[in-house]
């Protein structure tokens, strides 16, 4: 068994339910690595997952702490856990429909008040686990189970949404970057602010079969790496390239918003006991009780 998860993950979810050659298990490893790598601990780190590929492959295989949301909805619990427990670590895992589609909302708004949690986008690029079907990462002209002539719907990044909503660190990765994938998460743990980290991977059963005509996971994985340096193997350019890297970091600029709210609830309370602490207006203590504004009647 690999030491990290030996270390880290429930012997009962190992090895990982994700189909053969997917990218899932790997990328997880990377988050264990990094978390390793930091010193923490199980009892240091909360992780949280959606639903989908992602989520039903990394829901409850954390050691320690750890929930599984609703489609989207991930960022929701997350930060009311954040609020009860301010002093963990926060790892939440989702695809791209919990992140770019159903949950965008949550994602933008998380982003905005800087919440301070990481946010791991693991990006197969599509609903792998229905069947196939696009979604809004889907690269434009792509074979899917329900784009059988080509996505025609452009794509967008949600790096791009999460740094205009505020996200205090921004970056980007692909399956075949492990060692950046590993530095960069570590710099998103150590944001006390919201960290968006983008993983691209490739999806063999489904995207890889109905995209790029195979399921032999070398090829999906030369086909990520591609487009990732922007290059084929004969030299020529690829159709597209994904810009990976950091691409935004402001860590710790401004205030995590449990801390804002934490920070509020203290001068509420402290307000409250100044008031009660506060002696009575003798004038209006000493005033007749008479109903004509204290006047008695002859």
């Amino acid at each position: 068994m690999n030491k990290l998860a030996a270390k880290y993950l429930r012997p009962s979810q190992i090895p990982t339910k994700a189909c053969h050659g997917c990218g899932i298990g790997m990328i997880e490893n990377w988050l264990l690595q990094a978390i390793d790598e930091l010193g923490l601990k199980q009892e240091d780190v909360i992780f949280g997952t959606g639903i989908g590929c992602v989520g039903r492959q990394t829901f409850a295989t954390w050691g320690g702490d750890n929930f599984g949301a609703t489609h989207g909805r991930a960022l929701a619990v997350a930060t009311g856990l954040k609020l009860a427990q301010p002093d963990k670590k926060y790892l939440i895992v989702v695809g791209d429909g919990d992140a770019a589609s159903i949950g965008t909302s949550h994602l933008i708004h998380a982003a905005r008040r800087n919440l301070g949690v990481v946010v791991i986008c693991e990006d197969n690029m599509g609903y792998e686990s229905t069947g196939g079907q696009f979604s809004p990462t889907t690269p434009a002209g792509y074979v899917t189970n329900s784009s059988p002539y080509g996505m025609v719907e452009p794509p967008f990044d949600p790096c791009d949404v999460v740094k205009a909503a505020g996200a205090t660190f921004v970056a980007e990765t692909t399956a075949t970057q492990w060692h950046q994938t590993v530095k960069i998460v570590k710099k998103a743990l150590a944001n006390d602010g919201f960290s968006f980290v983008h993983v691209r991977f490739p999806c063999n059963e489904n995207f890889g079969a109905y995209a790029l005509g195979t399921r032999d996971t070398l090829k999906n994985l030369e086909w990520i790496y591609e487009h990732t340096q922007g290059r084929k193997a004969d030299g020529t350019e690829t159709d597209f390239t994904w810009e990976t890297g950091i691409k935004h970091d402001a860590s710790n600029s401004r205030p995590e918003f449990s801390k804002i709210m934490r920070d509020m609830n203290a001068r509420v309370r402290a307000d409250a006991e100044a008031k009660a602490a506060k002696p009575a207006d003798k004038g209006h203590a000493d005033a007749p009780a008479g109903r004509d504004g204290g006047h008695a009647k002859h």
